[in-house]
């Protein structure tokens, strides 16, 4: 796992420019075995690994590289890599380094280090890392499947309203001597909690990650070394329903997938101090029970646990389990058994309550000040039997009660039954609530606010940006933006976290996913949701809207699976990672085939299903425009989004060396061009389609537009949207993921800042005034009918967080250079904005940009990380006018005068910190 680069994004800013390293030493740092520091159980047999470089000079590049992995600690401390020496390699790659040694075996602890030279010097050898392998081949699995197949007399498990209790399971075993190491390996489906004798093992939540499990099974390897004794152990374990037993039983089950019971794969592997090893394996010697005080688990309605049917001790030695029942060997669940490499779910943050109010006798309203994403913990005192029940919502009624309409049927309650033994402390394992507010009933005495804590989960990805300017509206959208993307971070990212879907809708992401790059280290997560959306594809080739598959939605349009081809880039883009691009290539391949094949017809793509998705209508209390005039054609979306795919299609096979395939995709775009132009564009007019921002945007941004009608084109877009649309946002879900970058890329950055600016209707800033903390599904969440109303969605934030890192910030990775190994900093600097600041941790190293307009100076720091370089646009009339650390720029070292473009002095500067000022008068008005 990278390092936290950021833990609270409003705290924490300062922290962003620090430098480790004595001066005139060049340290080597943050050592990533596949992008994770010390992970267990990988199974990739060829994984990468990656470094920083660091030190107080400027202009560090590496040259060259040794890397050293071992079997033990002690060789690698010795220097010898008995797995792996590279030997002095001459390169400047330092991320991404495919391991080249012996072969992997199924279990091998690796250990390792590294040392480079670079141009500044050598470095010491890195203090060491470590990566375990995983369970390579089927055969290495002795355990078997084993579970429930069937519901209890308190179970409803075939209704619409499901509830299925969890299953406990149990096995005593007895080591006879002192051991080394022991090691579990655990696929519990739909969800797993490990104990042993009597110990919770790890932090993890609502794990294993959720995949198509007739596809792919995640399973997670825990060191258990430590909870282990000689003599006597107990292990236990309890598996919730998960995406496994599905919420919604019976109900539409031509939409909803549904994949069994509960069921086990588990694993011991211990090694004692003598040599020995010994293997404790998921078998019918093992016990379980459903019986237990997890009542009922789902995800959509909520947790029941009743403490007066606890089991004490049932996962530790001398418990009484004769009235335990023998766990059956049951079918597997048909996906190949794997390795979780993207991070597991944790609560990431404890918030405080901050007002609690009376609403009826016994009944109470709790405020959490923030629209979160995980449960409430309790503590209560009273008699057994007594049940206190939370309920969840987003947002209250004139009344002061909870509204719950926008959550359509699902229930969102948690009950639980106090056993009477003291002050009791509850909180539930495998749910979770999208709210604000929660409705406590029960409690005998008032509750206080010291009674609950909001405990926030999330993936535990790193937080790796922060972003801050002179306007405070877009301080709150970015916070909002913030809050609302972790939450919907899932093993998968979902849509909204609180109503009865929470799925991972392709549409959603597919620019999301950038802009959240920056915000979050979101490699694996995106890298495991292309597999899940390839394992959704049908042998036809048609990827659906929701992968995994859970909603049986193939509806077959262009801009919602996209989102496949374009996260790739993104992978590419940012994290430098090509992989992905190989794996999934035929794949999107043949997915643009069956789209052409079965849908394009004169080089039109005839096929479209959501359109401009969420286009703010003509009324506030509607969902979507019924105008024309704001709905853009299907078609015009579908033939623009595949001759865009086909562009990146085509850099995907120069990346993979396949001329022919590179030759056929730059010819069928040429001849949709072609098509498009004679379709939908009124030259005279010089406007695309019915004129929509949309139907305008595409084409420009896409660059389908023929050059003499671009300016004209982008001129009308211009005048629309200041004039007909007031200054405000007329895009929905499509046309917003290009909006901005367009705007400021094509000279006009001050209309993309009024409309990130904008505290009235339509904008993000108008959710922000209405009191929003995270991003509605609407742009009018306030008002709409509440059938599709979530306050907790991303989907329209669209480019915006690109637009702040690449366009404000400029921070922005060379597509010729990718994973930041040169970096463009080409900031605008529209009017109205007094400062801007942002840091990003890269693969590389952590990237920092400060600007500043003050006193008719222009000032502008910048930090670049080691072995990289950077293009940087200076706002400069002319070179001579640029000071950099208070010398002339064009007489700094380190600093190189590449050439002027308009009114910027481009110069080119390697790693290291620096100052560049200009007089701000002097630079032409933007």
């Amino acid at each position: 796992m990278r390092y936290f680069f950021i833990a609270i994004l409003t705290i924490a800013f300062p922290l962003l420019h620090v430098r480790t390293g004595l001066a005139q030493e060049i340290t080597v740092q943050h050592l990533r075995c596949e992008m994770l520091v010390n992970p267990r159980g990988i199974d990739v047999r060829t994984p990468r690994l990656s470094w920083e470089i660091s030190g107080a000079q400027r202009h560090i590049l590496q040259t060259a590289y040794q890397v050293l992995v071992a079997s033990s600690p002690g060789k690698l401390a010795a220097g010898e890599g008995d797995l792996w020496n590279s030997g002095k390699v001459s390169s400047g790659q330092s991320i991404h380094v495919v391991y080249a040694g012996a072969p992997l075996r199924s279990r091998v602890a690796c250990y390792w280090k590294v040392r480079t030279w670079t141009t500044q010097g050598a470095s010491a050898w890195s203090e060491p890392a470590q990566w375990s392998m995983g369970l390579l081949q089927p055969a290495d699995w002795q355990a078997a499947w084993i579970g429930l197949d069937r519901a209890f007399p308190w179970d409803s498990a075939h209704s619409k309203f499901s509830r299925l209790s969890a299953r406990y399971f149990r096995k005593t075993f007895a080591l006879s001597a002192p051991i080394r190491k022991a090691t579990v390996y655990l696929a519990g489906l739909g969800l797993h909690e490990l104990y042993m004798n009597g110990q919770r093992i790890g932090n993890r939540v609502l794990s294993p990650a959720p995949t198509d499990y007739t596809r792919a099974v995640k399973y997670n390897t825990y060191d258990v070394t430590h909870a282990l004794q000689q003599g006597q152990n107990a292990m236990g374990a309890i598996l919730g329903n998960g995406r496994y037993f599905t919420m919604r039983q019976n109900y539409k089950p031509h939409k909803i997938r549904t994949f069994g019971y509960p069921k086990m794969l588990l694993q011991l592997e211990i090694e004692y101090a003598d040599g020995r090893r010994q293997t404790i394996a998921s078998d019918d010697t093992w016990k379980v029970t459903a019986d237990g005080p997890i009542r009922s688990n789902n995800e959509y309605d909520g947790e029941e646990y009743d403490a007066t049917r606890e089991m004490p001790g049932w996962n530790n030695t001398g418990f009484d389990d004769s009235h335990w029942l023998q766990p059956e060997r049951v079918q597997p669940p048909g996906g190949r058994v794997e390795a979780q490499l993207n991070e597991p779910m944790r609560v990431m943050q404890t918030l405080r309550p901050v007002a609690i109010h009376k609403l009826h006798p016994g009944v109470h309203i709790l405020d959490m000040g923030q629209n979160m994403v995980g449960w409430l913990q309790l503590k209560v005192k009273g008699k057994r039997g007594q049940k206190i029940t939370l309920r969840f919502a987003e947002t209250l009624q004139p009344d002061g009660s909870l509204f719950t309409a926008n959550l359509r049927d699902a229930k969102v309650t948690d009950v639980y039954t106090l056993k009477g033994e003291g002050v009791e402390t509850w909180h539930p394992r495998f749910v979770y609530h999208g709210f604000r507010y929660v409705e406590v009933s029960g409690y005998t005495e008032p509750p206080s606010l010291d009674d609950f804590e909001g405990q926030v989960v999330y993936d535990d990805i790193a937080t790796t940006g922060a972003f801050e300017t002179s306007d405070s509206t877009l301080n709150q959208v970015y916070r909002n933006a913030y809050q609302g993307i972790r939450g919907n971070y899932k093993g998968m990212p979902v849509d909204c976290p609180q109503r009865n879907e929470r799925m991972p809708w392709l549409g959603d992401r597919t620019t999301g996913a950038y802009g959240e790059s920056f915000v979050f280290d979101n490699a694996k997560l995106y890298a495991k949701w292309l597999d899940d959306i390839a394992q959704a594809q049908t042998p036809e080739g048609a990827i659906p809207d929701v992968a995994p598959a859970y909603w049986r939605y193939y509806s077959d349009n262009m801009t919602w699976p996209g989102a496949f081809i374009l996260i790739a880039d993104m992978l590419y883009t940012q994290f430098g990672d090509q992989r992905p691009i190989a794996k999934h290539y035929d794949d999107m391949k043949r997915w643009l085939a069956y789209m052409r094949g079965k849908y394009m017809k004169d080089f039109i793509l005839t096929k479209d299903k959501y359109g401009d998705w969420c286009v703010p209508p003509e009324s506030l209390q509607m969902i979507h425009s019924r105008d024309s005039t704001r709905r853009t054609d299907g078609t015009l979306l579908a033939t623009a989004y595949y001759y865009r795919l086909l562009q990146v299609m085509e850099r995907f096979a120069g990346l993979l060396q396949r001329p022919e395939d590179a030759a056929a995709f730059a010819d069928l775009s040429g001849k949709i061009k072609t098509a498009f132009n004679k379709k939908f564009l009124h030259a005279a007019e010089a406007y695309y389609s019915n004129n929509t921002i949309t139907a305008n945007l595409l084409p420009l941004y896409f660059d389908m537009v023929p050059a003499e009608k671009r300016e004209a084109v982008f001129e009308n877009m211009v005048h629309r949207i200041l004039y007909t649309y007031k200054g405000h946002i007329s895009t929905g879900v499509i046309g917003t993921q290009w909006l901005m970058r367009g705007l400021s890329r094509e000279g006009r950055p001050d209309v993309a800042f009024r409309l990130a600016s904008n505290r009235d209707y339509p904008s993000w800033g108008y959710m922000v005034e209405q009191g929003a903390t995270t991003i509605w599904e609407l742009w009018n969440g306030d008002k709409a009918a509440p059938n599709m109303n979530s306050h907790n969605h991303v989907m329209l934030l669209g480019d915006l967080l690109v637009w702040m890192y690449e366009d404000l910030a400029g921070i922005h990775s060379d597509a010729a250079h990718p994973g930041f190994k040169r970096l463009i900093m080409k900031p605008v600097l529209p009017q109205g904005l007094h400062f801007v600041k942002a840091g990003y941790r890269t693969m590389h190293g952590a990237v920092h940009s400060e600007w500043r307009k003050a006193d008719g100076r222009f000032t502008w720091k910048i930090s670049v990380p080691g072995n990289t370089t950077a293009q940087v646009y200076v706002a400069a009339v002319s070179p001579a006018q640029v000071m950099e650390s208070g010398k002339p720029a064009l007489q700094a070292k380190g600093v190189k005068f590449l050439r002027m473009e308009g009114y910027n002095a481009v110069f080119e500067i390697g790693s290291g910190d620096y100052v560049f000022e200009t007089t701000w008068p002097e630079i032409r008005k933007r």
